[in-house]
C-alpha cells in the first residue's frame, strides 16, 4: 500500500512538473513572438526611428552653402559692381565731351572773325544819312566828295566820319609812335605814296588811299567801322 502511494505521488509530481514546464515554455514563446512581431507598437517605433532619425538640429531646416559657392557669389557681385561703375564713368565722360563740343560750337558762332575773313556789309548805318556833302566842312567835306567819287553812297559817310574821328581827328599830319600816319593812319605812312607823292600833307591823297584800302579789305566804310568798334583798329 505504501509503495502504491509512493508511485502515485511520484506520477503526480512528474505530471505537475510537465504542466509547469509547458506553462513556462508557452509564456517564453509568447514573449519571443511579441518581440519579433513587426506589427507591435514597439517594433513599429523602432523601425521608424531607424528609418527617420531625428536630431535636435533637424527641427529647423537650413541651407548651408559650401565655401566655393560663397566665393563665386561674392566674385559675381564685385564684377557686377565694377561693370556698373565703368558704365557710369563712360557715360559721364561722354556727357562731358558732348558739353565741351557744344560750348566750342557756341563760341565759334559768336567769335569775331579775323580781318581776312570779315564779310563787311554795305547796308545803311544806324545814323542819319546826310542829304549832301554840304553838311560837312574842311577835310570831312573833301572826304565826302572822294567817297562819292569812289563809288560809295552818302549812307557810308557817317561810318567813315566816325572811324577817322577816332583814328586821327581828320588831321593829315597825325602821327603815332607805332609808325601810323595821316588821316587814315596808314602804317607805315609811306604806303600812301601809291596814291600820290604828296601823301605827307595832302588830305585828298590820304583819303583816296584810305578808301582804296577800306574797299579792298572791308568792302565799305561801314564794314570797316563795324570791325573797328570790336577791335579799335581796322
Amino acid at each position: 500500500m505504501i509503495r502504491l502511494w509512493h508511485r502515485v505521488g511520484t506520477i503526480r509530481a512528474v505530471f505537475a512538473l510537465v504542466i509547469l514546464a509547458g506553462l513556462v515554455g508557452g509564456i517564453a514563446i509568447a514573449v519571443l513572438q511579441t518581440q519579433h512581431d513587426p506589427s507591435s507598437p514597439d517594433t513599429v517605433k523602432a523601425a521608424d526611428a531607424a528609418a527617420f532619425p531625428v536630431s535636435s538640429s533637424s527641427a529647423t531646416p537650413s541651407v548651408t552653402r559650401s565655401p566655393n559657392s560663397l566665393a563665386e557669389a561674392d566674385a559675381l557681385a564685385k564684377a557686377q559692381a565694377a561693370a556698373e561703375e565703368a558704365s557710369s564713368q563712360a557715360k559721364a565722360a561722354d556727357d562731358e565731351a558732348r558739353k565741351k563740343a557744344e560750348e566750342e560750337a557756341s563760341r565759334s558762332k559768336t567769335r569775331s572773325p579775323s580781318p581776312s575773313t570779315t564779310t563787311p556789309t554795305n547796308s545803311a548805318p544806324k545814323y542819319p544819312v546826310p542829304a549832301s556833302c554840304d553838311v560837312y566842312s574842311g577835310n570831312k567835306k573833301i572826304g565826302c566828295a572822294v567817297l562819292l567819287g569812289t563809288g560809295f553812297g552818302l549812307d557810308q559817310m557817317p561810318c567813315l566820319a566816325n572811324m577817322w574821328d577816332k583814328e586821327s581827328g581828320w588831321n593829315p599830319k597825325a602821327a603815332n609812335p607805332s609808325g601810323a600816319y595821316g588821316i587814315p593812319q596808314a602804317n607805315p605812312g609811306s604806303k600812301m605814296s601809291s596814291a600820290g607823292a604828296d601823301w605827307k600833307t595832302n588830305p585828298e591823297t590820304q583819303i583816296r588811299w584810305g578808301l582804296g584800302y577800306i574797299k579792298g579789305k572791308y568792302q565799305s566804310p561801314c564794314g570797316a567801322w563795324s570791325y573797328w568798334q570790336s577791335h579799335h583798329y581796322y
